[in-house]
Formats: C-alpha cells, structure tokens, sequence
C-alpha cells in the first residue's frame, strides 16, 4: 500500500511537471506570435495605418473647376468665367454650436444689409436656411455656402473682422457669363447643373466612374450640355480644388482649413468673327420682318419665321458666321437651369437649326406640323452638282446642247409626269452651263436623271446607288465632320422613291434638288467643294486652344475629308453657268462672284411650302469665302435668301477682307437689297428660278 501511495505521488508530480511545462510553453508561444504581429504592424503595416488614421482624421471638400473662356477669332469673350466672392460657414465643435450659429446668422444679416448689393439682400430667417443646421443638405463637416456675389465693402469688412467671425471663410468661385449680344449662341451651347444630366446622358454617365479627386465631377457644377460648351468639355473643365479640414471622431471640425485651388481649364479662340456673326445675325432677323410683310408679289412671304445661315472660308474650312435665328440670351441658363416660363418661350430656339431640324415659333404641334423645318429640300441649288454628274459619269459634254422646249415627260403610258420650267418658260438649245444659268428642270431631268436611269447599273450598282454615292462625296447625306453634339446627316428620300415608285421617278425628281432634305452647314459644306474645286473640308469652329496662362495648346490645321478629281473643263462650265444666276441684292457687289438660288418645295400637311435657298462664293477667281441661306417658307431663293448673303459678304469684306485686307469697320455695309441682279435685270419676266411663282419643277400627273 506504502508503494502504491508513493507511485500516486510521483505520477502527480510528473502530471503537473508537464502541465506546468505546457502552460509556459503556451504563453511563451502566445508572447512570440504578439511581438511578431506587433513588428508587422509596426514595420510593415505601419504606414497603411498611419495613412488610415490620417484619413480618418481628415476631411477633404472637392471646389469646382474655373471654367475656361471662349473668345472670338479677335480675343473678344463670348463666353466666360467671372471669379465671385462666396461666405461659408462651417458648424462649429462643441454643445452650443446651434446658439453660436444663429447668434452668427444675426450678425451675418445686418453686415450683408449694411454692405451688401440692396438686390442681394438677406434675412436673418435667410441665413440660417443657408446653414442647413438641421443636417437635411449635409453633414455636419461640410461647409455651408452662405452668400455667393459679395461686394467689395463685404469682403473688406470680414478680411478686417475675420478673428470675430469663428467658423466663417471667404472662398473664390468661378460663374458662367455670356455676351449680352448673344454670338452665336447656338454654336456655343450652354450648362446645366451635372446632377441633372448624369443619371440620363451618357457622356455624363461614364464620369460618373472617375475615381480621381481633381477629376470627379461635383454635384452642383456646371457642365457643357451643347454646343462647344460640350463639344469642349473635357478642355473646358480644367480641375477641382480641394479643401481639406481635421475632424474629430464626432466629425467636428477641430482645426484650420488648408486649401487647394482649383486649377482653371483651357480657353478657345473660335474661328467666329464677333462683328460678321452679329451682322448675319440682324441681316436674317431684318430680312425675315420685310418679306413677312412686303407688297412685292414675288417677295412676300408671310410665314417667314426662320432663318439659317453659314459662312466659310474655301482654303480653310473655317466657320466665320453660323446663325440660326431666331436665338434667344443664354443667360438664362444662369446656375445650370432654366425656368418653365423661359422654356416655354425660348424652347423652340434652343437647338441649333443649321446642323438640326428646328421649327419657328408655333404654339401647338398641329400648326408646326403646317410648316417646314430647318432642314429642306435644296431646290435648284442642287443643280450645279447635277451637271457636274452628268458630266462625269459622261451622259453629256461640255459642248452638248439641248431642246429645252419647257416640259419633260416621264412614266409609262397613261401615268406620264411632266417636268416643267417655271412660268412654262421654254429655253430653246442650251448647254450645261444655259441649264444652271437658266435654272431648266427638263435639263436636269433628261440628261441627267432620266439618262442615268436608262444606263441601269455599273459595276453591280444601281442608278440609285451611283447618285448616292455622289451625294455622300459632297457631303449630302453624311456628317459634315464638325463634331458638333446632335447633328444631322440630313433626310435622304431618293431610296425611298424609289420602292414607293421607281428609280426613274427618284433619279429624275432628285436631279432639280428633291428627293433629298439636308442642312444649312452641309449646304455651306457643299459650297465650299464647289469653290475650291473637289475638296470637302471639315467644319471647323477652333483656331486655338490656349491654357490659363496663354500657352498655346493646340492650333488650326485645315482637314480635307475627302477629295473629287474631275477634269478642268467640267468645273469651268459649272462656273460660267454659276456665274450668270439673276439674283436680287448684289446690285453694285464690287466682285464678281458664282451664286444659285433655289426654290425648294416641300409638302407639308395639305400643302406645298416654297423654301428660298441661296449658295455663293466670292471671288469667283481664288475664291474665298463660301454663304450658304436657307428659309423655310421663305418663297423665292433670289428674294428670300440672296439678300442675306450679300449683307454677310460685305460684312466679311468689311472685317476681315474678301481679298485678304479687310475694309475700314466704318465702311458702309448696309444694302436695302431693293434692285436686282447681278448680271442682269431680276424682273418677274426673266427666267429661271428667281423671280416667278415656282422657283422649282412643275410636275403635273396625266
């Protein structure tokens, strides 16, 4: 038993020899793993976690972009960014914070009564709703703006009084101002707040991914919705600023504030010229009011309500004058909106009517719909590109004549369509360059799109196709290139046609300028190739691109698109045809110069809109500048439209110089538009499609 008792106690002894090992091993294994996480954090997460506790220390407030200025081709601002003065307010620390806030609010109210604008003039009541102390707008580490606009006496008074104003700071903002003369506005576009457009534009959309602080677009600004303002966003914009303040963990601001100043975006200079702009401008505006109302039978057109117009230059590409009238102050766009009473009255002139389809000021969908768009049939316009076709595809040559008896006949037997000169005038034996001249639909029709039909197709295309690819090479159907947001390629019907009916009937209709709507910019565009003989340049709005400090960042380059060769001697006819158009309002033009006017009809509800287009380039040797002018329901080319250009090339002339030079600015350009012709007396007796009662085809079902 005494063994037994022994043995016990030994094995006792062993039992808690070894717990007691393994407990200090244990802890000797626990104390290692607890130095060696603690070297981990202390050498090698160490600076992470600083950096975290930094952050959360740390608030950081994004401050909008300046945006960068648009100037005309002469540094004069169009559109530009003005520097404002604004009072924030942050909440202040501690358990009084709400009484410190309105004793300030009160305070506040009698400085900005005292110093303040009288129109800027705030309450107390107005102040405290600024604070947001309810916590509705942020939380409680955002500064509250209070007052944007201070005057100077304000900004003196707090500079002088800052240590009294706890919680209280002065900051610079950036506010979109446009000329008061309203350039282009159009072209230019404006802003809306980026919270309204993110969730529903796709450009929008996509920054809504930025991740980068100096990048992220912020809720309240302004951003570029059309125009160039859109077109030139990303150089507009420039960067935010940052304001960056220590927080406790309740959030309470505990120390200073340490700013970064947003960094100001690029600035454009357009290839726009302030003083030819505003005068293409007026000259639609005053040209609109008098023939609503002339008593001249040929003149009058009293649903004349819109006028589009575009001026480039033929080497360049460049776009001096782009109006679309009537146009609207975009001022009203101040703070990124518009209110319902503006948008109702100014909604229709919002969008751009030389790149887009716009409609003149009806109240009612059922009324617009009793009227033409923007966008419209070229008329006779189109028949200098129809000769040019015939020639090149060889169905006629420079030397050919034709009977122009006043009427082609088209369609089989019982169904003829006849094709009739304005006035049924007959021409007699005429060539390309009579056919232009005289403005001859039966020219157009049969030895152009009638022969094109017969011929059938080559290399696997229809005459159809050919047509279109002819339209496509001088810009008809396509994009211009101007990367302006929404515009459009145009409304081509010929294809349609010719399902409906037959290719004969497109081809031929389609010949004299129907059958096809397009767009006063691809009309400038296709004015353009014609003057420089083959080459469709890009629509270009931009000379330079400067940074904030003048730097220059990107300049002009010329951008051919695409480019024609055709032999010499098919230009040249084009040119005498050109040459000798009848049209009203260049009476005494010291240049000679190539032109077409245009009637387009247009079939809208239950009846036939007459369109006046008109085309030109001056001089008609080294040509250098390109006009094209559409109104809708303007009636005759050569009195709805050809007076508009003669006033936007003397205006050219005046300030920047047909031949290079330009006129003195005081150089008389106005011109009443009242005589006719260029070459020859513009009489309601002469031919073409100028002066008589149908400026295009007469085509009359058998």
């Amino acid at each position: 038993m005494q063994d037994d008792h022994q043995k016990r106690e030994i094995d006792n002894r062993r039992n808690f020899s070894f717990r007691l090992n393994f407990f200090f091993f244990i802890t000797f294994a626990l104390f290692s793993l607890l130095i060696v996480k603690l070297a981990v954090l202390q050498f090698v997460e160490g600076p992470t976690l600083s950096a975290e506790g930094a952050r959360k220390g740390t608030r950081s407030t994004e401050i909008p972009p300046i945006r960068g200025n648009i100037y005309d081709a002469n540094g004069y601002p169009i559109a530009y960014s003005t520097s404002t003065q604004s009072l924030y307010y942050s909440i202040q620390p501690g358990k009084n914070s709400d009484e410190l806030a309105r004793e300030t609010a009160k305070e506040l109210a009698k400085i900005f009564n005292e110093y303040g604008d009288p129109e800027k003039a705030m309450t107390e009541e107005d102040v405290i709703f600024q604070m947001d102390l309810d916590f509705r707008r942020n939380i409680i580490s955002v500064p509250r703006r209070i007052k944007s606009g201070l005057s100077n006496k304000e900004i003196a008074y707090f500079m002088e009084n800052r240590t009294a104003f706890k919680g209280v700071q002065i900051m610079e903002e950036s506010v979109r101002n446009y000329d008061k003369d309203s350039i282009a506005v159009q072209l230019v576009g404006y802003l809306k707040k980026y919270k309204g457009v993110r969730v529903d534009d796709p450009f929008y959309m996509e920054k809504m991914k930025e991740e980068n602080k100096l990048l992220k677009y912020l809720e309240e600004e302004e951003v570029g919705l059309d125009g160039l303002e859109f077109m030139y966003q990303d150089v507009l914009r420039g960067k935010n600023g940052l304001k960056s303040f220590p927080v406790n963990n309740k959030e309470q601001i505990i120390g200073p504030v340490q700013i970064t100043n947003p960094e100001k975006g690029a600035d454009l200079y357009l290839t726009i010229n302030k003083d030819v702009q505003l005068l293409t401008e007026q000259a639609i505006m005053d040209h609109l009011a008098k023939i609503r109302t002339s008593t001249d039978k040929y003149e009058r057109a009293k649903d004349a309500q819109t006028g589009f117009a575009v001026a480039m230059e033929v080497e360049t590409g460049k776009v001096v004058a782009m109006a679309s009238m009537p146009d609207y102050d975009p001022n009203i766009w101040a703070g990124g909106s518009i209110s319902a009473e503006d948008y109702a009255n100014f909604g229709y002139v919002l969008a751009n009517g030389t790149i887009r389809s716009v409609y003149g000021p009806y109240k009612t969908d059922e009324e617009r719909n009793q009227h033409p768009s923007s966008i419209v049939p070229l008329g006779s316009t189109m028949k200098p590109l129809t000769v040019l076709i015939g020639l090149n595809e060889g169905l006629f040559t420079t030397s050919t004549r034709y009977t122009d008896t006043g009427v082609f006949t088209y369609g089989r037997k019982g169904y003829e369509t006849n094709i009739r000169n304005s006035q049924f005038k007959a021409f007699g034996s005429i060539t390309g360059a009579d056919a232009i001249r005289y403005s001859s639909n039966p020219f157009m029709a049969a030895m152009v799109g009638n022969k094109l039909f017969l011929r059938g197709e080559v290399d696997g295309k229809s005459s159809v196709e050919i047509w279109d690819d002819y339209m496509k090479q001088f810009g008809l159907g396509v994009l211009t290139g101007s990367g302006l947001r929404g515009e459009s390629k145009g409304v081509i019907e010929y294809f349609g046609e010719a399902e409906r009916a037959s290719a004969q009937s497109a081809l031929v209709q389609a010949s004299f300028g129907q059958q096809g709507r397009y767009t006063a910019l691809q009309l400038a565009q296709y004015t353009v190739m014609l003057a420089n003989r083959g080459k469709r340049l890009k629509p270009q709005f931009v000379n330079e691109i400067r940074d904030a400090d003048g730097n220059l960042l990107q300049s002009y380059k010329t951008e051919i698109l695409n480019e024609v060769q055709y032999d010499e001697a098919y230009w040249k006819q084009i040119e005498q045809g050109m040459s000798q158009v009848n049209v009203r309002g260049f009476d005494d033009f010291p240049y000679e110069f190539n032109r077409k006017t245009g009637t387009s009809q247009q079939q809208v509800a239950k009846r036939m809109a007459e369109n006046a287009v008109f085309i030109a380039y001056a001089p008609a040797k080294n040509p250098k500048l390109a006009v094209a002018v559409v109104v809708p329901d303007g009636g005759f080319g050569g009195y709805g439209a050809a007076p508009i250009a003669r006033k936007i090339f003397d205006a050219y002339d005046d300030y920047i110089g047909l031949t290079g030079v330009p006129k003195k600015p005081e150089a008389a350009t106005k011109q009443d538009g009242s005589s006719a012709n260029g070459d020859a007396a513009g009489s309601a007796e002469d031919a073409g499609d100028n002066a008589e009662p149908n400026g295009e085809a007469t085509a009359n079902s058998q």
